[in-house]
């Protein structure tokens, strides 16, 4: 890595998988403490890499995902032409992502075999998923220059935290701090195969409340009427937030809370990267391949025959894996 001191990484699209990447950068800052990091993203993603201090600079890319969106990108790499990037690392493996280095004329273009890629990505890898079993895994062995016999040692991420912005929204809410509080992340973008059941979050609450806790619950516009329902009832005891916090209004409440209780999502990452203790409940998905990187977190996983299915939605309609982990399996491992 010597010789390759200015790189563009080419981000994921989504908000866990940016999280895991952070790994790689640090990584990247331990081989080569002087070398400088730019990452092109999805815009929702900069006040996310604002709060990693391994990267120089993060670029939005507009482009929706899944659209090839070529003219935009096309503008984007000749306008990062003049950056004089040695090196990309492009994370997605897609043809589409390669794009913007391609035309950034960045002389090496490192990523995975994958989707006819070859020419584009020109400094290709072989995944070994034998030896790489986890997605952060295989964003870190991306920064090595020779394919890898054993898995990488992983730098768990660690999100930088405004305090400043932490109080001063903890007051403008009124949220009360004179009881321990327990984060609840009840949404899953990916389906609801990776979501424990609203009714259990409730009955989870209503024990928290009783044993002198105090409740948050987060997330985007998406879950509101999920938080309400969580919360109805409920003055101070179970707040819904949900939509009323940005990206990193979440990223200081949760370095704050006493635990998290979240579905596999990106913000089960974020909270880990922020700090905090991560009860992480898993259904459709494998905790052996995303599990939560943090040394403070456990996880909960049924390990069924069915499971991982990885589905949106539960094949067989009963969603057993995660109904069957009951709220006083959460609650005991809050403590």
């Amino acid at each position: 890595m010597s010789q390759k001191n200015k790189i563009l990484v080419v981000g994921p699209a989504w908000v866990g998988d940016m999280v895991m990447a952070q790994s790689l950068f640090k990584t990247l800052k331990v081989q080569q403490a002087d070398c400088v990091i730019d990452v092109l993203a999805p815009p929702w993603s900069m006040p996310l890499l604002k709060r990693m201090p391994e990267i120089n600079q993060a670029i939005a890319l507009g482009v929706t995902h899944g659209k090839l969106g070529l003219r935009t990108r096309y503008r984007v790499g000749r306008r990062l032409r003049v950056n004089k990037y040695e090196q990309a690392i492009i994370l997605p493996r897609s043809f589409k992502a390669a794009l913007v280095p391609l035309f950034a004329k960045i002389p090496v273009r490192t990523g995975y075999r994958g989707e006819m890629r070859f020419g584009i990505v020109n400094n290709r890898k072989r995944l070994d998923h034998e030896i790489l079993t986890q997605t952060v895994q295989r964003f870190t062995a991306l920064a090595y220059d020779n394919d890898l016999e054993k898995p990488p040692v992983i730098h768990q991420p660690a999100l930088t935290i405004d305090v400043a912005n932490r109080e001063w929204f903890i007051k403008d809410l009124n949220l009360k701090m004179n009881k321990p509080v327990i984060a609840f992340m009840p949404g899953a973008e990916y389906g609801e195969a990776k979501r424990w059941p609203t009714e259990y979050y409730r009955q989870l609450a209503e024990m928290l409340v009783s044993n002198d806790y105090r409740v948050w619950i987060l997330g985007s516009d998406k879950e509101k009427q999920t938080g309400a329902l969580i919360s109805d009832g409920y003055e101070d005891d179970v707040i819904n937030l949900c939509g009323k916090t940005k990206l990193e209004d979440v990223i200081d409440l949760l370095s704050i809370v006493h635990t998290a209780v979240s579905n596999d999502s990106g913000l089960m990452h974020i909270a880990c990267a922020a700090g905090t203790k991560v009860i992480g409940v898993y259904g459709s998905s494998d905790p052996a391949y995303t599990p939560p990187l943090s040394d403070k977190s456990e996880v909960i996983y049924l390990n069924m025959s069915c499971s991982p299915c990885f589905q949106r939605t539960c094949q067989f309609e009963h969603l057993e894996c995660l109904r069957n982990i009951k709220p006083i399996d959460v609650f005991k491992r809050v403590y």
